[in-house]
Formats: structure tokens, sequence, C-alpha cells
């Protein structure tokens, strides 16, 4: 009689199924091959689906924002989770989750936590934190006291990579008596490269040789621009990019998108997924700079040291980085 007990409460954690597990990623509209957000998050999908079986992964592209609506009911109609990727679907998920009650939805980068929803589960990122170091690296390894950032639409999580960026120049400038700038621009929209390569090269013009780019696939025309120059660089955004301009970009500000979206997925298959929001930072691992496998034997030591003391100090809450404008404007060493 145990022996049968114990079997059945074994087979009770075991998610059982008539067919497939479906599990389907909207993506926004910058798409896969992106180089960035949606690719990362796929990753993560597909980690679930290569190792099981019954895993059965999907994406559909969502060409323009009237389009997250139709896809993320269509996905909910033919799968058990769906991954709705980027803030611009937040209106969107919100709509469609309580049409669907048995569906798990997992929201990458935005936080539907207030909406008391049963059935999705949202993430965020800390990305003022990494911005943060990538903005003192930035301020130290310029050579004309300017560096640059270009955000696609300030939705929140590009407006917290600006003032984190902003913040870790300010810090530099502080800790070594810098004078440098940061020139703003942003293209509106996550998806012309072209734009993203004129700004960039406005931004050089005007005197930058470091721009950060938050823009999707704006910051592939911001790559484009560095490698144009011998000396001018680049900072990626959201996974590391380093390879697409190796000895041009000099970091990533990383977020984890694809551990989260491992982590969500893999919770709904096992049967553990909860409803509610979780934040990645530092302290977590869901943010960090790149491994800056090209450049860092061009950054000086003491710069890779003191980002490491900073990233430290942070973590322990030594830090209070600023992730809007009131907070830059009364951030101090």
């Amino acid at each position: 009689m145990k022996k049968l007990l114990t079997v059945l409460l074994v087979l009770a954690m075991v998610p059982l199924f008539l067919g497939a597990y479906g599990v389907t990623m909207v993506t926004d509209t910058g798409g896969l091959g992106d180089q960035s957000f949606n690719d990362g998050t796929w990753r993560g999908v597909k980690k679930v689906a290569d190792e099981f079986d019954e895993v059965e992964a999907k994406v559909i592209q969502s060409y323009e924002q009237a389009d997250y609506v139709p896809n993320l009911s269509k996905a909910a109609e033919e799968s058990e989770v769906v991954l709705a990727v980027g803030f611009m679907m937040t209106d969107a998920l919100k709509q469609v989750a309580p049409q669907y009650p048995d569906t798990k939805f997992i929201g990458i980068d935005f936080n539907l936590a207030d909406a008391g929803l049963p059935n999705v589960k949202t993430y965020t990122f800390k990305e003022h934190q990494c911005a943060f170091l990538a903005g003192f690296l930035a301020g130290a390894m310029t050579e004309t006291d300017k560096v640059g950032f270009i955000g696609g639409i300030p939705v929140p999580a590009v407006l917290k990579f600006q003032f984190g960026y902003q913040g870790g120049v300010k810090m530099y400038n502080d800790l070594h008596g810098g004078n440098v700038e940061v020139l703003i621009g942003y293209t509106q929209n996550f998806t012309d490269s072209q734009k993203g390569k004129s700004m960039t090269e406005s931004q050089y013009s005007q005197g930058a040789d470091i721009v950060f780019a938050a823009a999707g696939l704006c910051g592939l025309g911001t790559f484009e621009a560095a490698k144009a120059h011998d000396d001018k660089y680049a900072i990626g955004v959201d996974v590391s990019q380093d390879h697409l301009a190796p000895g041009n970009i000099l970091t990533s500000a990383m977020k984890d998108l694809t551990t989260a979206a491992y982590i969500g997925v893999l919770d709904a298959y096992e049967g553990y997924f909860e409803a509610g929001h979780e934040e990645l930072g530092l302290k977590d691992g869901g943010v960090r700079l790149s491994d800056m496998e090209y450049t860092k034997d061009m950054i000086p030591e003491w710069v890779l040291v003191e980002i490491e003391g900073l990233k430290a100090m942070a973590i322990d809450d030594k830090i209070d980085i600023p992730e809007n404008e009131d907070q830059l404007n009364q951030f101090r060493e």
C-alpha cells in the first residue's frame, strides 16, 4: 500500500498530457533576429523545449502594435503557456489574459501584479544597475569628455537604462574630478536601424566617442556607425552584443531575459506556476555587464577594479543607483 501511494505521489508531480505541451512566444515589433530582447527571451523558451520532448515551442511575430491582442489571443487558443515580450504589450495582456483563465501567461519586462490576474506572472529587471556600471566605464574610457545615449521609445525599462547610465557617468565625475557630459537622443521606435545609425553619427559629430544604444534594432545601426571609425565605440544592451562589432563595443549592459523566460516556462510546465511579479537585479544575477571578451585588454586595470567595487557596493545596498530623473538629480557620491 505504501509503495502504491508513493508511486501515485510521484505521478502527481509529473505533467501528464494527451499531446504536446504548447508554449508560444509573441514577439514585440522587433521580432526574432533583433540580436537583443526577443532573441534573448526566445533562447529561454527553446532551452525548456530542448530539455523536454513534450514541450513544443512556437513564435508569433508582431509587426505593429495592433497585432498584440490578436496574436496573444491566437497563442492562448493554441498553447498552455504564452509569453508576451516587451512593455508595449502591457495593456494587450491585461485585456487578453482574463479571457483565457486556463492559459498561463508570462510577461517579460513589465509588471501586472496590481491587476490581480491569477494566470499572469511578470518579470522586470533593474536595468539602471547594469547601466550604472556601463556609465562609469564610459566616463573612464572617453577621450573627448562626451559620451552618448540613444534610446528607442522612452518606456520604463529604457528610461532606467538612461538614468542609470547618467548616474554612472556622474559617479565617475565625482570620484575622479571629471567633467564628462552625456548626450541624449531617442529614435521613438525600436526597429529603424538606419535612424539609430544616423543619430549615432550625429552624436559622434558633436564630440561623443562612446554611445550606449538601448533601442532594439536601432542599436544595430549604432554598431555600424561605430565600426566605421577607429576611435569610436558603442555599448550594447539586453544581451551580450559584443560580437556584433568586436573591439568597437566596449561592453553590453545585460539583463538575463533567457533565465527569466526559462524559469517562467519551466515552472508552468512542472506545475509550480505562481502568479505575481519578480524584479531581478545585480544581487540575484538578473543584470550584469558582459565579459568584454574583445575589449578587456584595452581597459585599464584600475577601471575594472573600481567597477567590481561599485558592483559590490550596489549589491550591499551601499549605493542608491538612480532609476528616474528625480533620483538622478539628487544622486551624490
